[in-house]
């Protein structure tokens, strides 16, 4: 009986050791890091696990895509603002030349060297001045003539009140596909020519957290 009990244990122990290594986050690899920006591979299994990576995209191709997103602000916040610069009217480039020169060639650099069950993530700090640091995040894969284009941050504050539970900052830094704060603006892409639908399926997978996503046909961009 003794004896009985005692492979029972052992085997529950080696299951929870297994299931613990399998659960434990894997590194992330860098492809660019410095204190307020990074471009790196990682793994995200809401991303799925079979992208057509390593994937052959050029720069060019990669500064295309990033030149059509495009974010809709919310009208509540434009009727509140009467005097626009050029990146704060209602519909405007997601990207500034200057952080379409950066990540370009990275993210391509990224998306030629990941493997099948990883992401290239990006995170960006960007300070206006008189403003505090906000974080623009997100990531990017390709399955076959589609790249899938997230945006998990859009000028979202880098220091967020803490949780109310765990009294801890969110480190946008360690999870750049994830909403730091609830996001108000709308994703778009130009040409609209170049946008595939999602397909979502007849049921959402209810595991698979919310996000904003777009998917291009980025050969049509040449």
């Amino acid at each position: 009986m003794k004896n009985t009990l005692l492979i029972v244990l052992l085997k529950v122990a080696l299951l929870l050791g297994i299931t613990a290594c399998q659960t434990r986050p894997i590194p992330a690899i860098a492809i660019y890091e410095d204190q307020t920006r990074f471009v790196r591979l990682e793994q995200d299994p809401t991303m799925g696990e079979s992208h057509s990576h390593p994937a052959n995209i050029t720069p060019d191709e990669m500064a295309a895509v990033l030149s059509g997103v495009i974010i809709e602000e919310p009208t509540s916040l434009m009727q509140s603002l009467p005097f626009l610069s050029k990146d704060e009217e209602p519909r405007h480039p997601a990207f500034s030349a200057t952080e379409i020169e950066f990540l370009s060639p990275l993210l391509a650099k990224g998306l030629e060297a990941a493997k099948p069950e990883e992401v290239v993530t990006f995170y960006l700090i960007v300070q206006q001045p008189g403003t505090d640091e906000h974080v623009t995040s997100g990531g990017v894969f390709i399955n076959g003539d589609e790249l899938h284009f997230i945006l998990g941050n859009y000028r979202s504050p880098a220091r967020y009140p803490p949780d109310a539970e765990t009294m801890r900052y969110v480190d946008g830094r360690s999870t750049p596909l994830q909403p730091i704060v609830p996001q108000e603006t709308k994703l778009d892409f130009q040409p609209a020519r170049a946008v595939i639908p999602l397909r979502q399926g007849v049921l959402k997978n209810p595991f698979r957290p919310n996000r904003r996503e777009i998917v291009v046909l980025f050969k049509t961009l040449r």
